[in-house]
């Protein structure tokens, strides 16, 4: 291997660099090369080892540097400085928009609430009104059976109704609280999906 496709293989592999790290690798690596020289260059390349290895020896070197001092650059600062100033500027705005938020998740809790809490008492009084039939018919039996008989049946009717609309209401409002606090949850994560 010559040294002109060692570089090549070792910049293909440091691409992904910041450019200053990038153009500082690079030129260490050709100063490497110079000061081995020409009659060297086949020394300097086993003494380097694969570019690939190399590449990544460096650029961990470089995660190390960075993660004990991270690089200061004026884009970072400037960046920082903008993010404050936003945020005191949104702050008047930001603070009024969470709280109705809150506020209309109460609201949409307490209209789910209310709703199944009048379809609970609707089944509460069908099946009243149902076991007053079965009690009504149960007495009529002796006056007239075809009317007690009917009675009843219409009775059983309708308990059996009031205790579907209760399982149905206690359903619906599972249903209604989950799907609030996954509407609530996208809200709060800026309408991303998971």
């Amino acid at each position: 291997m010559k040294r002109s496709e060692y570089m090549k293989r070792l910049t293909h592999c440091l691409r992904r660099l910041p450019k200053e790290d990038y153009y500082r690798a690079v030129e260490y690596f050709e100063e490497y090369f110079d000061e081995a020289g020409p009659e060297n260059e086949e020394q300097a390349i086993r003494d380097l080892g694969d570019p690939e290895d190399a590449a990544k020896a460096l650029i961990m070197d470089l995660a190390v540097r960075n993660a004990k001092e991270p690089p200061k650059t004026v884009k970072r600062g400037f960046s920082a400085v903008w993010i404050g100033i936003l945020a005191v500027f949104a702050a008047p705005v930001a603070i009024p928009l969470a709280l109705a938020a809150v506020i209309i998740l109460l609201t949409l809790l307490a209209v789910a609430a209310c709703i199944i809490l009048c379809v609970v008492l609707t089944a509460v009084c069908v099946c009243a009104m149902g076991v007053l039939s079965v009690v009504g018919g149960a007495a009529l039996l002796f006056q007239s059976f075809a009317d007690g008989l009917s009675n009843i049946g219409i009775g059983l009717f309708f308990a059996g109704i009031g205790i579907l609309i209760v399982y149905g209401a206690a359903k619906l409002f599972l249903w209604i609280v989950r799907k609030i606090a996954a509407q609530f949850g996208k809200m709060m994560k800026g309408g991303k999906k998971q």
